[in-house]
């Protein structure tokens, strides 16, 4: 048998009719048909994946709102304490001057705001019967002071508090009154050189509860008017507090005394001189005005309220201060009108009286003139005087009860209003404006005195040296 060399040295060729041939293989010759590999570690399911997300985004959500939330503290915090800073009165109480004081410091008897506001209106004078109350820190309310221990050496420091010069202090008196919530009554351990407010300590019992009243200057006396209604001429001394203000020897304004160096009398007066050498104060002056025999007064101050406007009228009042001052006991012909107290209403349809210089209409010599007259409602005044100008709570006007036509009115203004109320004459006016000639009688207008209270005091207590 011969053998093929190249039999297994190649590939074999198979035809189909041969693979039909072959035997089927044995079970040993079947081999596996796959290759076994390491599988990597299976990836972590969707639902946890987005699980760890949701917590991440969340947790970085809570940190940003977390440091916002700190952040808007941070500010909150930044600006309270800027405006702590910036406006120290979050503690205590306005000074008027940007500065602020503890409530406990205010009418202590020591000065802590540079202006001194914490003790300038800490005593006034309440009604017709001149009583003295104080400003309690420790009550947080005016309260009467007993007149136990009281002399004239606190009444005269009391007047000085309220502005008067301490010189012309009129005297103390007293009455009695309810109880109340308690007194004010005086140390027994009184230190004469240490304040006022300082040696007055709560009480809840007075003896025979009798009060302090103060008149710091003597005011408000009865005149010796003929007290007709229509404009007439006044009788001499009638209004004693009448004053003559010139300039370069002619009559200009009016005023009235209200202490023996003050003077009131309408702003748009008291821009009439350019200097004070130039004006001249006649009091006491008789029917018809002469200066003959009347001393000549020097002005020493002019205070014209800041906020007057000549367009509007507003504000329209003015102080004068004497160089020295006049003496309300030497002649019934001068004396002073009371500046009104708190308590001391005065509303329409109140009367009153105006004085004022004035000449008849066909000419002759300058006469004080007197005129009964009634308050008018703001509204009804705005409807009848001729005047863009309206009525403010700064103003009043009142109308002569009868009408007259044999004078005009030839001052400038200033002049007082005055009306009588539980035998007391008190100043509420100043003459503003009004018609020049009565016959027409229309309101006139005047600047209402209690307004200005506080600000009459405090120039007199800025001014007190002159």
């Amino acid at each position: 048998m011969t053998t093929n060399p190249h039999r297994d040295s190649g590939p074999r060729f198979i035809r189909e009719d041969d693979e039909r041939d072959l035997p089927p293989p044995s079970r040993s010759d079947v081999q596996p048909q796959y290759v076994h590999h390491l599988a990597p570690k299976p990836p972590p399911e969707i639902s946890n994946i987005r699980k760890h997300k949701g917590v991440k985004q969340r947790c970085v959500r809570f940190t940003v709102a977390a440091v916002i939330c700190l952040l808007l503290l941070l500010l909150l915090v930044g600006i309270l304490l800027a405006y702590y800073f910036s406006s120290s009165c979050v503690h205590g109480t306005q000074c008027g001057d940007g500065s602020c004081v503890w409530e406990s410091q205010w009418c202590d008897g020591v000065r802590d705001c540079p202006a001194g506001q914490d003790e300038a209106n800490c005593v006034r004078l309440q009604g017709s019967s001149f009583l003295l109350q104080i400003y309690s820190t420790q009550s947080k309310n005016w309260r009467s002071v007993c007149s136990h221990g009281w002399t004239d050496l606190q009444g005269r420091a009391s007047c000085e508090r309220v502005g008067y010069s301490r010189g012309t202090y009129f005297k103390s008196g007293h009455q009695q009154t309810d109880p109340d919530d308690g007194f004010l009554t005086v140390k027994s351990d009184f230190n004469p050189e240490a304040s006022t407010l300082q040696q007055l300590v709560l009480s809840k019992t007075c003896p025979n509860n009798s009060v302090v009243t103060l008149h710091c200057t003597d005011c408000g006396r009865g005149v010796n008017s003929s007290r007709a209604s229509g404009l007439q001429l006044a009788s001499p001394g009638a209004w004693p507090w009448q004053v003559s203000l010139q300039v370069a020897g002619s009559h200009r304004c009016g005023g009235a005394v209200i202490a023996p160096y003050w003077l009131v009398t309408a702003a748009h007066c008291a821009a009439k001189a350019s200097s004070l050498g130039d004006w001249a104060v006649y009091a006491g002056v008789v029917d018809p005005l002469g200066t003959l025999f009347n001393p000549k007064y020097s002005v020493s101050s002019v205070i014209a309220h800041e906020g007057f406007n000549r367009d509007t009228r507003s504000n329209d009042i003015a102080l004068m201060r004497l160089s020295k001052p006049l003496d309300l006991t030497a002649s019934s012909d001068i004396g002073a009108v009371c500046l009104p107290h708190v308590g001391v209403n005065i509303t329409d349809p109140q009367t009153g009286w105006v004085t004022r210089f004035g000449r008849p209409v066909n000419g002759g010599s300058l006469h004080l003139m007197e005129a009964q007259v009634s308050l008018v409602d703001a509204a009804d005044c705005n409807r009848s005087i001729a005047s863009s100008v309206r009525i403010s709570q700064d103003m009043f006007c009142a109308r002569e009860m009868e009408a007259g036509a044999a004078t005009c009115q030839t001052d400038g203004g200033g002049g007082p209003l005055v009306s009588l109320k539980d035998g007391v004459w008190w100043l509420i006016g100043d003459s503003i404006w009004g018609e020049h000639c009565t016959e027409q009688n229309n309101p006139g207008v005047y600047g209402n005195v209690t307004y200005y209270l506080d600000w009459i005091y405090h120039q007199m207590r800025k001014h007190q040296d002159g």
